[in-house]
């Protein structure tokens, strides 16, 4: 489904975010991408959907070439990539429905969502998708009056109403607490699992990434440094990750038997190196 050859990203300053990625994400899969700050991760997810441009490589999301798009081609492929981004990216002083809905502004003209008139299908899938993430209650409140777990929420909502074909998910957990952070790594996998969805999860937590994700890439000065299912993270392999650090590996998966077989290296085969409405709304 979504296929990167040799990607890499150089900054205007010389310094080296990425460095010849490849990697193959296949439909339906979550993947999680961990390593320490600044090993590339959050770049890697935004070279994908273009908001970070890679300096070199291919990037193929269903047979599109996303790096030669531009302009109406480049906005059509970034509405198959829903973005739930750690900081939230909510309108404040909009309501949970109305910030869910500006899911569908790439679908719709700048004045029909400058008057709030959406489909009717958009908003009685926005009502459909607000109830499944347990926010039915709270579709009149503003932004500003939700906790970080709720607005985490809106977010993934406001992803899904875009129809995407591949969720990329930047910290979704880093400002929770352990409990909302379980609660909302389950929603956003099981949500994959209901739509068939890949994701690629930037997360910090390794326990998380073991427990709900079904393969795990490391990362390391921007490079690719482990590739493979949660049970091959060893203590050796996160100190290659990492660096040195006493590592306890014991965490098993929340559902092993709704984890899927990971393919034998196409893609995902553990492998480690050392890194060389109409009417408006109503």
């Amino acid at each position: 489904m979504l296929t990167l050859k040799g990607v890499g990203k150089r900054y205007p300053t010389g310094d080296r975010a990425l460095s010849d990625i490849d990697l193959t994400l296949p439909r339906g899969q979550v993947l999680a991408l961990i390593g320490p700050s600044g090993a590339g991760k959050s770049t890697l997810i935004r070279c994908v959907n273009r908001l970070v441009e890679p300096s070199q490589g291919s990037i193929r999301l269903e047979g599109d070439e996303l790096t030669a798009l531009s302009g109406a081609g480049l906005r059509r492929a970034r509405r198959s990539m829903g973005m739930i981004f750690q900081e939230y990216a909510l309108v404040d002083r909009l309501s949970v429905m109305e910030n869910v809905l500006s899911g569908r502004l790439g679908y719709v003209g700048f004045w029909r969502s400058f008057f709030r008139r959406y489909p009717e299908d958009a908003v009685r899938e926005a009502f459909r998708l607000l109830e499944r993430v347990g926010l039915e209650h709270a579709i009149d409140k503003r932004a500003d009056a939700l906790s970080g777990g709720q607005r985490q929420r809106v977010g993934i909502a406001r992803a899904l109403l875009q129809s995407p074909r591949l969720l990329l998910v930047d910290e979704p957990t880093a400002s929770l607490d352990p409990k909302t952070s379980r609660q909302i790594m389950r929603l956003i996998r099981e949500l994959c699992a209901e739509r068939g969805l890949a994701a690629i999860i930037n997360i910090h937590d390794v326990a998380l990434a073991q427990q709900f994700a079904d393969r795990i890439v490391g990362l390391r000065a921007g490079q690719i440094v482990f590739d493979g299912a949660p049970s091959g993270l060893t203590s050796e392999i996160l100190t290659t990750i990492y660096g040195e650090e006493e590592w306890d590996t014991r965490v098993e998966p929340e559902d092993t038997e709704a984890r899927p077989a990971l393919a034998s290296r196409e893609p995902g085969a553990s492998r480690a190196f050392t890194p060389a409405v109409s009417g408006g709304l109503r």
